[in-house]
């Protein structure tokens, strides 16, 4: 490590930012509910979660690029910076619209801050101590998981929902300090010509089919023009950043990388085991404020088993990295996602709290490997020019397959939804005076329950649990293609000696 480098303090200021960033998806999980009912908006509740994942999303392979090009550290800034104005920001939200345009400004900062957080502690951190603290960052992402329902909950419940968002302040401050003053970067980066046409077509193409899965049978009709031309635009700049790529001299995305079959597999499990966990992370909460009937730091409390369980296998999947091949640990890990999953579908209005519980330690047993393990398994064997690039595009496929996991089955469990209600109730004429039927957001919290008959409340509560269990069936798929990917991994696995003459080089 160069000199003026103090290594604690740097990983200190990293996990914090992995904290603040991972956490603020878990955080308005829990909280969701309750600003629904205060700002309005059910049909746009998937918003508030996808617009941080679009634009972290998009913005991950371009910071990553950018800080192999001209250095992690000023992006890394950067994106603390922007993240803390857009938390600022959500907090005075009056809207859903205005929450879910913040809550995008608050993206486009952690997608500077989570690739680059990984590539940094690669770069400082010497080989035979990557594995542990790699399990250490590993853990911090699942721990962020466990605080973020609990705080959310809490602040929910008991100040306000908006300081779901303020609490990142004074963490976001803390980690620019950190990083600012005592972080030193060694590593010489060659300034290269930027890729603004590759930029400019990734973002386009994820924004226009975000656009048409969330518009499609809602304001729009899937055969109207509107969503088949967004669908066409999608294909034609997905077409066209495959193009633009392949002749960039410095591509945002290396498609030679995927050659490398370890690169290939981890990034196939990362984005598909991350579909089905948070579909998981978000309708468990909903089940139980909805479904079972509670506020939302029962709905909290309900996730923190999955999130402790996520934390186990996070740092035991770290630490098994110099003994263990990465297929082994992501093999009976991922097994146990997959079990999880299915069992949730056995879900029903007379579920207990202790069988959700249970399922939801296997779920986060199953996913904790894959945010240490994998981290490691697609940096390996690049070198350090390229390490950013393939740490930003694992992220990058992660954060896809959250966002395509939320409106994919948000879809599907909305259209269940409404099926069932409309079942139930023949299109609204056994609905009680004053009641719409189209705002279902009413059913979430304690007051709005009390007020509704029972046999209405039933019928509202068994359609809202077959809906969910539902979707649980289809988020089985995912969590086994996660599987078959991991069954396909080759047999590397983590060797410290060989990694540290080109560490001592660099330092």
């Amino acid at each position: 490590m160069a000199k003026g480098n103090k290594m604690s303090v740097i990983l200190a200021g990293l996990l914090l930012a992995i904290l603040m960033a991972s956490m603020d998806n878990t955080i308005v999980a829990t909280a969701i509910g309750t600003i629904v009912g205060e700002l309005g908006g059910f049909d746009k509740l998937m918003w508030v979660t996808s617009a941080y994942l679009v634009a972290e999303m998009a913005g991950m392979p371009i910071f990553g690029k950018l800080s192999d090009m001209y250095g992690r550290k000023r992006f890394f800034v950067f994106g603390l910076i922007v993240f803390m104005i857009g938390s600022a920001l959500c907090g005075t939200a009056d809207t859903i619209i205005q929450l879910s345009i913040y809550r995008a400004i608050q993206g486009i900062g952690g997608g500077a801050l989570m690739p680059i957080a990984f590539t940094i502690m690669f770069d400082v951190v010497p080989p035979d101590k990557r594995g542990k603290l790699g399990g250490l960052f590993g853990a911090v992402f699942g721990l962020s998981s466990i605080f973020g329902p609990l705080l959310g909950a809490y602040l929910t419940d008991y100040i306000n929902w908006s300081w779901i968002f303020y609490i990142n302040l004074p963490l976001g401050l803390l980690a620019f300090i950190l990083i600012a003053f005592f972080y030193k970067e060694s590593v010489e980066h060659s300034k290269q010509k930027i890729d603004y046409l590759g930029a400019f077509t990734l973002v386009a193409s994820i924004v226009c089919l975000m656009f048409a899965l969330e518009l499609g049978g809602k304001q729009y009709a899937w055969n109207s023009g509107v969503i088949i031309g967004l669908f066409a635009a999608f294909v034609v700049l997905v077409i066209g950043f495959v193009f633009v790529e392949r002749r960039a001299q410095e591509p945002i995305i290396t498609f030679g990388m995927f050659k490398n079959r370890l690169y290939t597999t981890s990034n196939v499990m990362a984005m598909f085991s991350s579909a089905a966990f948070i579909t998981a992370s978000i309708y468990i909460p909903i089940f139980i404020q909805g479904v079972l009937g509670g506020s939302a730091t029962n709905s909290g409390l309900v996730l923190l088993p999955m999130m402790l369980g996520s934390v186990v296998t996070a740092a035991g999947g770290g630490a098994m990295l110099t003994k263990f091949k990465y297929r082994s640990i992501m093999i009976p890990t991922l097994a146990l996602l997959v079990i999880g999953i299915a069992l949730l579908t056995t879900l029903t209005t007379g579920s207990t709290r202790f069988i959700v519980t249970i399922f939801m330690i296997l779920i986060g047993l199953g996913i904790g490997s894959s945010f240490s393990v994998l981290s490691n398994a697609a940096i390996h064997g690049f070198s350090a020019r390229q390490r950013g690039s393939a740490s930003s595009t694992l992220n990058f496929l992660r954060s896809m397959g959250m966002t395509l996991g939320i409106t994919v089955f948000g879809i599907i469990q909305s259209h269940t939804f409404t099926s069932k209600l409309t079942s139930a109730f023949g299109g609204g004429g056994q609905m009680p005076q004053g009641f719409d039927l189209s705002d279902p957001r009413k059913i979430l919290t304690p007051e709005t329950r009390d007020k509704i008959p029972a046999q209405i409340l039933d019928k509202i509560t068994d359609a809202l649990s077959s809906s969910i269990v539902h979707t649980f069936a289809w988020a089985i798929i995912p969590a086994a293609v996660a599987l078959l990917a991991a069954l396909f991994m080759s047999k590397e696995k983590l060797d410290p000696a060989a990694q540290m003459e080109e560490y001592s080089a660099g330092h």
